[in-house]
C-alpha cells in the first residue's frame, strides 16, 4: 500500500460522507490525494478538505483507476454495482453499507476488535451497523472477561442514521411545532419530533425489523462467537446524531459491577462516565461529535444470572460510520 494513498469517498455530500473527509483531514491520515464521488446531481459541488476545494466528481465504472482506498457511504445498491468494480481495478473498498457485511469472504471490522480480520480481505472490508459497533465497544471487552451468552436491549437512535434528510426533517418539524403549524413528515411514517417510533428499517415476517437482528448476526461475526443471541427492540428518537444502547447481558462467569468497570476502563475507544449521584451518565447531547463511545450506569442485573445492566452511547456518524471506516484504512496503511 502507497504510504500517501489516492483515497476516494464515494457518496461524498451525504451526512456520513462529509463526516469521512472531516475524519480523515482531523486526523491526520497521509491523504496523497483525495477523489471526490457522488452521483450526477452533486458533480460540481465543492467541500473543503486541508483548506483547499475539491470538486464532486461522477460515480462511474471507470472512477477507481488508480485510487489505493475507497472509503463507500452511497447505500447498499451502489456498493452493490461499483464496490466489486473498485475492487477488480486494484482499490480496497471500505464500505458503510450493509451489501457485504454477512459475506462470508468480506471481514465486518471494529478495529479496536477484529482488526486482524481487516488483513485478510480480497478488496472489499465492511462496515458494521452503527447500532452494532456501538454496542459492542462496551460489550466485548466484558465478553473477553467474561463470556457473553446472549443480550436484550433497547436502542435509542438518531435521525442522523437516516441521513441528512432526516436530521431536516426533525429540525422542520420541531419548528412547525413552536410555531403551531401543521407537521409534514416524508422520511419517516409518523411525526419524529417530540415523538418515538420503535421502527427502525423494515419489518421481518418474524415481527422483528431488519436492523434489531444485526446486532445478534453482525456480533457474532465481529466477536468471532457463533452462538451468541441478542434479542432487540430498536426505536428511532428526536435525537440528532448520537445513539444510545440499553444492554441487560447474561455471562459464562459471575460478574460484579467493580470486574465489569475495570474492564470497561481499560477498552479502547471507550470512557467510563458512571456516577449516578452526581448525574454523570452517557448522554448522546454529549457524546455527539465525540471519537470515543461512553458507557455508565452499570449495575447486576436483578433478572438474569450472571447479568450485567449497562447504558452505552457513542456518534453515529463517526464511531457508527466514519470513524470506524477511517480506523479500517489506517489498519490497512500499517
Amino acid at each position: 500500500m502507497n504510504r500517501h494513498p489516492h483515497i476516494a469517498v464515494v457518496g461524498a455530500t451525504g451526512a456520513v460522507g462529509i463526516e469521512m473527509i472531516k475524519t480523515l483531514e482531523k486526523r491526520q491520515f497521509p491523504v496523497g490525494k483525495l477523489t471526490l464521488l457522488a452521483s450526477a446531481r452533486s458533480v460540481g459541488k465543492k467541500l473543503q478538505f486541508q483548506g483547499q476545494d475539491v470538486t464532486v466528481q461522477e460515480l462511474t465504472p471507470s472512477s477507481f483507476h488508480g485510487i489505493d482506498i475507497a472509503l463507500f457511504s452511497a447505500g447498499g445498491g451502489i456498493s452493490r454495482e461499483f464496490a466489486p468494480i473498485a475492487a477488480k481495478a486494484g482499490c480496497v473498498v471500505v464500505d458503510n453499507s450493509s451489501a457485504f457485511r454477512m459475506d462470508e469472504s468480506v471481514p465486518l471490522v471494529v478495529p479496536e476488535i477484529n482488526g486482524a480480520d481487516a488483513l485478510h480481505h480480497k478488496g472489499i472490508i465492511a462496515n458494521p451497523n452503527c447500532t452494532t459497533a456501538i454496542t459492542l465497544m462496551a460489550l466485548h471487552p466484558l465478553h473477553k472477561a467474561f463470556g457473553v451468552t446472549r443480550v436484550f436491549a433497547s436502542s435509542y437512535q438518531a435521525v442522523s442514521g437516516t441521513g441528512a434528510k432526516a436530521i431536516e426533517e426533525l429540525e422542520n418539524q420541531v419548528s412547525q411545532v413552536v410555531k403551531g403549524q401543521p407537521v409534514t413528515h416524508e422520511v419517516y411514517p409518523h411525526q419524529i419530533a417530540f415523538n418515538v417510533l420503535p421502527h427502525v428499517d423494515s419489518f421481518l415476517d418474524t415481527g422483528y425489523t431488519k436492523e434489531e437482528m444485526k446486532l445478534e448476526n453482525e456480533g457474532r461475526k465481529i466477536m468471532h462467537h457463533p452462538t451468541f443471541r441478542a434479542s432487540i427492540t430498536c426505536v428511532r428518537v428526536p435525537v440528532y446524531r448520537a445513539h444510545s444502547v440499553a444492554i441487560s447481558a447474561e455471562f459464562l462467569k459471575p460478574v460484579d459491577v467493580e470486574s465489569a468497570r475495570r474492564v470497561l476502563a481499560q477498552a479502547p475507544g471507550l470512557d467510563v462516565v458512571d456516577d449516578p449521584s452526581s448525574n454523570l451518565y452517557p448522554l448522546p447531547l454529549k457524546v455527539a461529535e465525540k471519537y470515543n463511545c461512553e458507557v455508565g450506569r452499570l449495575r447486576k442485573d436483578c433478572a438474569l444470572d450472571n447479568g450485567l445492566c449497562f447504558w452505552v452511547v457513542g456518534d453515529q456518524l463517526l464511531k457508527g460510520a466514519a470513524l470506524n471506516a477511517v480506523q479500517i484504512a489506517e489498519l490497512l496503511l500499517r
